[in-house]
């Protein structure tokens, strides 16, 4: 049995309209910005609506874009915030020490003696890199996703063994604030 949120991938997101004549302003998630729209036909994270993609220039965070069946700004407007998925076939394949996102997404993460730190929540850039946000306390845990913070990703054992710095996991680690 496959499954179909392993079996597609989030490449891009609808940020609004652009102009007046139905093109949707589009902020990639690819690592070569503009190749989200060869992954075309994209669609929704639901499944309802799929779109051919035809990128018209860049524009301040992303892309002015036509997608297939938004034909006035109305229409792209009704769309911001929808995120846009490829089947996973159809990304290329990434070396052994590169990882998609959603793949990450769920996997158990360990410190290096064992215990267990909770889960991948997400995956966050605020610009300086990658971080993987750890849920399981009632405060979640940002990780610098770097190989000395997180030297072992194993995918199939659906695992993650990370090595943070003391000043990032505290003795209080998962409990409130007073």
């Amino acid at each position: 049995m496959t499954n179909p949120e392993k079996d597609r991938v989030c490449v891009a997101a609808i940020a609004g309209a652009f102009g007046v004549r139905g093109e949707a302003r589009v902020k990639s998630f690819t690592a070569d910005p503009l190749a989200f729209a060869s992954y075309a036909p994209l669609e929704t994270e639901d499944g309802a609506r799929r779109f051919d993609v035809r990128v018209t220039r860049p524009v301040p965070g992303g892309f002015a874009a036509r997608l297939s069946g938004v034909l006035t700004r109305e229409d792209a407007e009704a769309l911001k915030g929808a995120r846009l998925y490829a089947p996973r076939d159809r990304l290329p394949a990434l070396p052994d020490d590169e990882f998609y996102h959603a793949d990450l997404i769920g996997l158990a993460v360990f410190d290096a003696g064992g215990v267990a730190l909770g889960a991948v929540r997400a995956v966050q850039n605020f610009g300086a890199g990658d971080f993987l946000e750890i849920g399981g306390g009632p405060k979640p845990l940002l990780l610098p996703f770097t190989r000395a913070v997180v030297p072992t990703v194993d995918l199939s054992a659906g695992r993650i063994v990370a090595d943070p710095p003391e000043e990032i996991v505290a003795p209080d680690f998962g409990k409130d604030e007073a």
